[in-house]
């Protein structure tokens, strides 16, 4: 493997389920555009609203190696992991500073006055270490906690240094053929392990997604499946889910596909455009790269994206987490808040031996 300073980007995953992980190394491309993804290949990392100042960024691919989780850690090729620190540090401003505002009265007016049917709200917190460790170390963490999870370590000089570990696929296939998935509605994992019982707020949240992707993939496809929804697990926390495999009609691409559907009402709310607008407007801080997507995209003819969904920014010993909920109706601020609080511990447990 090439020395760090031969590239600017580098990227660590693992799939769900496998006992390996892929590391890349590369260059970054931005574009300001998800429509720009059209015949291109690569790592990518892309944020929640692409623009000139938080662009897309496609790692090429130019060292590629596969490796056993148990071979990557605290101790794992120290240069690559000083670099990391090193670079990561660059966007420090970024990272520290208070915890954003929770404005739910706001968002909540938009679905009470009938203006949004769904309109999703995030929060971030600053959190510090007592002293700075390699990020191998919390990616290995990530790994061993969360079997079930798409983790990545990812850095570009466009994003910073994130680390993601998320149960949402946003688009996987190749040939033509392709799947996807509408996740949503969020419940603690029952401690007594049976059946959970789910609310009439969290089947209407998974039923707009789950309708809003059908209602797309009409549009671009040239027939669709869908099966669900299922209840499940991700890391202390589970979600209803229901798949979709469908193929591409002879005049669509893929960047016109993932420009399509990110960002679903999961991360973004209904209508799409009036909910986008305003969580730019409101929101009381930039998500940056949280509910935006990364991954494989057209590598070797396979594209495998996930939305960066449980993550957090990493900044030395400085982290920034990232969590939002969607409100409906129903909604109660406490419940809507400690959701997102859920969700952080997904991230949180990752640097409780440190905090």
């Amino acid at each position: 493997m090439s020395t760090p300073n031969n590239y600017n980007s580098f990227a660590m995953y693992r799939l769900p389920h496998a006992s390996f992980c892929c590391m890349i190394q590369g260059n970054a491309t931005s574009y300001e555009s998800l429509s720009d993804l059209d015949g291109k290949s690569g790592f990518v990392v892309a944020p929640f609203n692409a623009s000139s100042e938080l662009p897309v960024a496609l790692i090429g691919i130019e060292e590629r190696r596969d490796l056993a989780v148990d071979e990557v850690g605290e101790d794992f090729m120290p240069e690559l992991s000083e670099w990391l620190i090193r670079e990561s540090k660059l966007q420090e401003n970024l990272v520290e500073g208070n915890d954003s505002n929770y404005p739910f009265d706001a968002f909540h007016d938009g679905i009470t006055s009938g203006k949004f049917h769904k309109i999703v709200l995030s929060r971030s917190k600053h959190v510090s270490t007592a002293t700075t460790e390699s990020p191998f170390l919390y990616f290995k963490k990530a790994c061993e906690r969360y079997p079930r999870l798409f983790i990545a370590l990812v850095y570009t000089p466009q994003s910073g240094l994130w680390l993601t570990a998320t149960p949402e696929q946003l688009i996987s296939g190749g040939d033509n053929k392709y799947s996807t998935m509408a996740l949503a509605g969020t419940m603690p994992l029952p401690k007594d392990q049976q059946a959970p019982t789910w609310s009439d707020k969290n089947m209407q949240e998974q039923r707009m997604v789950a309708t809003y992707i059908g209602d797309c993939l009409r549009k671009i496809s040239d027939g669709f499946t869908e099966e669900g929804p299922r209840t499940v697990r991700a890391a202390q926390l589970i979600h209803l889910r229901s798949d979709f495999t469908f193929t591409l009609n002879g005049t669509t691409r893929l960047g016109q596909v993932i420009s399509l559907l990110h960002p679903t009402p999961a991360v973004c709310g209904l209508p799409k455009d009036d909910t986008l607008e305003f969580i730019l407007s409101h929101e009381a801080h930039s998500r940056r790269y949280y509910s935006g997507f990364m991954g494989l995209l057209n590598a070797d003819g396979y594209t495998l994206l996930y939305m960066s969904l449980r993550c957090m920014q990493i900044a030395g010993k400085h982290f920034r987490l990232y969590a939002g909920g969607g409100l409906l109706k129903d909604s109660t601020r406490e419940q809507e808040y400690n959701e997102t609080e859920d969700k952080m511990e997904t991230m949180l447990q990752l640097l409780d031996d440190n905090i």
